[in-house]
C-alpha cells in the first residue's frame, strides 16, 4: 500500500491527477494507493502519529508514505518517529524544517500574519492570494484544485496548519534524517531552486536516498507535471 499525504491548503482529493496517472502507467492495478487528509487540532508531532493510525484503517504496517510539502515534513516526522510503519518514503518539495532558531520565530511570525490574514478575509481570498505566489506561477488552474481547496478548508483549519504545522512550529529534523533507514526518494521541481538545494543536503546525509528532479517545473511539481511524476515515482515504487 501506498500512502498520499497533501500539503498546505488541499485536501486527500489533491492527489487525484498524480494516481490517475499511476494508474495509467500501471494498467494491471496490483499496487493500492491512499490518501489520507491532515488531521485537525494536533500538534504537530501528534499529528505525524495520526497518519499511521490513520493508515491502520485501509491496511496493515509498514506502508509506503508519499508526502508534498506539509505533508512531506509530516511523514519525515512519523518515519523518524516509528521507522515500523514506513518501509519506504517519498518526499515531495518538502524540508526538515528551519535550523537557526532565530529564522524559525521569524518564519512564525510570518505564518501568524498570514493565519491573520486568513481571518480576516476567509478561506476563498486567501486560497486565490496562496495560489497566485510566483512559488505556483507554472501551476495550472485545472490541475490546481482552486475550488477543492476553497470547499474543504475553513478559517480553523487553515489557521491552525500555518500556526501549529508550520516550518516555524516544527521540530528541526535535519540532524535526524541520518536515522532513517528505509530507502526515500526526494522529488523536486527543477525551478524550485531552494527545494533542489535542501533534497540534495538531506540526500547526501541518508543511508538509502536519491534525489529526482521533474524538469520544467516548479514547488508544485507533482501537479504541474502529473505523467512525469508517475514517470518517475511509478519504478521505484514497484522496485520495492
Amino acid at each position: 500500500m501506498t500512502v498520499f499525504v497533501h500539503g498546505f491548503t488541499q485536501s486527500a482529493s489533491s492527489w487525484k491527477p498524480v494516481l490517475d496517472a499511476l494508474r495509467e502507467i500501471s494498467r494491471r492495478g496490483s499496487r493500492r494507493y491512499t490518501c489520507l487528509g491532515v488531521p485537525d487540532d494536533l500538534d504537530f508531532v501528534t499529528t505525524a502519529r495520526e497518519l499511521a493510525r490513520a493508515g491502520d484503517i485501509f491496511v496493515p504496517a509498514p506502508c509506503t508514505y508519499v508526502g508534498y510539502s506539509m505533508g512531506g515534513r509530516l511523514c519525515l516526522q512519523l518515519a523518524l518517529e516509528r521507522s515500523e510503519v514506513v518501509d519506504r518514503l517519498v518526499l515531495v518539495s518538502a524540508s526538515p524544517g528551519i535550523a537557526d532558531p532565530a529564522a524559525r520565530a521569524e518564519r512564525r511570525a510570518a505564518d501568524e500574519q498570514l493565519a491573520r490574514e486568513v481571518e480576516r478575509d476567509g478561506v476563498a481570498v486567501f486560497v486565490e492570494r496562496w495560489l497566485a505566489q510566483p512559488l505556483f506561477a507554472n501551476l495550472p488552474r485545472e490541475t490546481a484544485g482552486v475550488e477543492d481547496r476553497i470547499a474543504t478548508n475553513t478559517v480553523p483549519r487553515l489557521t491552525h496548519q500555518l500556526r501549529v504545522l508550520g516550518q516555524g512550529a516544527q521540530p528541526y529534523l535535519g540532524d535526524r534524517v541520518r536515522e532513517l533507514t528505509m530507502p526515500v526518494l526526494l522529488v523536486v521541481g527543477e525551478r524550485d531552486h531552494k527545494y533542489v538545494g535542501i533534497a540534495r543536503e538531506m540526500a547526501a546525509v541518508m543511508p538509502d536516498a536519491r534525489v529526482e528532479v521533474i524538469e520544467d517545473a516548479g514547488h508544485a511539481c507533482h501537479l504541474e507535471r502529473p505523467d512525469r511524476f508517475a514517470q518517475v515515482v511509478h519504478p521505484w515504487l514497484e522496485s520495492a
